[in-house]
């Protein structure tokens, strides 16, 4: 896993929250970013979070059970601050 990439992700859903979680430019960075790093849990974490912003439970739901994650029952801000202090870790 290319560190440097997971510190972009953070970065980028750091921007991405800080815009209110909304679907643009900021999320498309994020997928883009998780879609090139498939198959590695820390970006389909990030995958799954961006199909749960966007509304797709279904396509959320079938990456986090590729990150070994659950889809979380608070709110994304919620699960950000969560995913952002485990991810922190491993950067």
């Amino acid at each position: 896993m290319a560190n440097n990439d997971l510190v972009r992700l953070i970065e980028a859903i750091g921007r991405l929250a800080a815009g209110g979680f909304v679907m643009g430019a900021d999320w498309q960075v994020v997928h883009d970013i998780c879609q090139r790093h498939e198959g590695e849990q820390p970006f389909d974490w990030g995958h799954a979070l961006c199909h749960r912003i966007e509304g797709d439970d279904w396509n959320a739901d079938y990456w986090y059970r590729r990150a070994g994650k659950s889809r979380g029952t608070g709110t994304i801000a919620d699960e950000w601050s969560a995913m952002r202090a485990i991810l922190s870790q491993k950067a």
